[in-house]
């Protein structure tokens, strides 16, 4: 999209804004999916176009306040409840893990413009859970079959410790570290710059479609110059 720090930010703010509506006024926000759905590059682009007016520190407080808001619906949830949003309905944890799955996303970005190297920590492991489990979704997104085969996901967290998802004893497997799985599900690196090995067809077909966030299929990212 060729977003800056400043879009990213913007972007993250309207968001949440969406987010607490979806919790507060779910039947409103489930209502306007059909328009969303028809014009999602519009919807995005207003985020960062409604913003454009606001001051750094405006936008900065805006930030805060919206995020501030997002925190106070959740906690105000039932742990049944579900909520509407631009994929399946959601549980509580579940959304907290996609808002939190999206910050740390942005965060790269902004990262990767100042090319500053992140710390990565056991936090990951709310992502990694995620990127598991959306195999499925990152085939249906797109429209093609979502495979039988069951695929074992095993990671080497920043501690140096495994996180194993799924059947250990399933014939196809992704291997390598989780800050990489982590980068690949939240498109933020091509496969080919990470160290994942894939074992399978299916397993090699997932690194090239995986995606954990709701919404249309993404393209992913380019391949690093050499």
């Amino acid at each position: 999209m060729g977003w800056d720090v400043r879009d990213a930010l913007a972007h993250l703010a309207g968001t949440d804004v969406e987010a607490t509506r979806a919790m507060l006024q779910p039947e409103e926000f489930q209502a306007g999916l059909g328009d969303l759905s028809a014009d999602i590059e519009g919807f995005l682009r207003s985020q960062l176009t409604d913003r454009y007016g606001l001051t750094r520190e405006q936008l900065l407080a805006e930030s805060q306040e919206s995020f501030d808001a997002l925190l106070a619906a959740l906690a105000g949830l039932a742990g049944d409840a579900r909520i509407p949003w631009y994929g399946p309905p959601m549980s509580p944890a579940s959304f907290a893990t996609a808002r939190l799955m999206e910050y740390w996303a942005h965060g790269q970005d902004v990262a990767d413009a100042f090319g500053v190297q992140r710390r990565a920590t056991d936090r990951l492991r709310h992502i990694a859970h995620l990127g598991f489990r959306t195999l499925g979704f990152s085939f249906q997104v797109r429209g093609l079959a979502v495979p039988d085969a069951a695929v074992q996901v095993a990671l080497t967290a920043p501690d140096g410790s495994t996180w194993a998802y799924g059947d250990p004893a399933a014939p196809e497997a992704v291997s390598g570290s989780a800050l990489d799985f982590c980068l690949l599900v939240t498109q933020r690196r091509h496969r080919d710059d990470t160290d994942l090995v894939a074992k399978g067809p299916t397993a090699d077909a997932w690194l090239d479609v995986a995606q954990c966030f709701a919404g249309l299929p993404s393209v992913g990212r380019a391949r690093a110059a050499s």
